[in-house]
C-alpha cells in the first residue's frame, strides 16, 4: 500500500490521465475494480480476525452489551479510505501490476 495520504472522499479525476497507462478507460476500470475487490476482501478478513476475539456464542438479541475496544476497532475501519479510492491512488502511483491477456488466433 502507499504511504502517501489517500483521500477519504471522492475527488474529481481526469479520465484521460487514468486511461493513459492502458490506453483504454474501460480496461483501467476493470483493473481498478479487481484491485478494489482485493483490498476490500483483505480488510474484511483483517476486521473479522480482530472481532473474533469478542465473539460470544451465548449472545442473544436481548443480551447485547457494548464493548469499548470493539467499538474503537469498528470506528477505525469506518474511517479508512474506501477500497476504490485506495486502488485509484495505487494505480496513479504505478504500484499496481497488471498484464493484458493475449489474444490467440485460431488461424495459426
Amino acid at each position: 500500500m502507499t504511504t502517501k495520504k489517500i483521500p477519504t472522499n471522492t475527488i474529481t479525476r481526469d479520465l484521460c490521465n487514468l486511461a493513459a497507462p492502458t490506453g483504454n478507460i474501460y480496461e483501467t476500470v476493470v483493473i481498478l475494480s479487481k484491485r478494489a475487490n482485493q483490498i476490500a476482501l483483505a480488510e474484511k478478513k483483517e476486521l473479522m480476525k480482530k472481532l473474533e476475539d469478542f465473539k460470544n456464542d451465548r449472545d442473544t438479541m436481548e443480551e447485547v452489551f457494548e464493548n469499548r475496544e470493539q467499538i474503537e476497532i469498528s470506528k477505525y475501519y469506518e474511517k479508512q479510505p474506501k477500497p476504490g479510492l485506495t486502488a485509484i491512488s495505487e494505480f496513479e502511483a504505478g504500484e499496481i501490476y497488471y498484464r493484458m491477456a493475449q489474444n490467440q488466433d485460431s488461424n495459426d
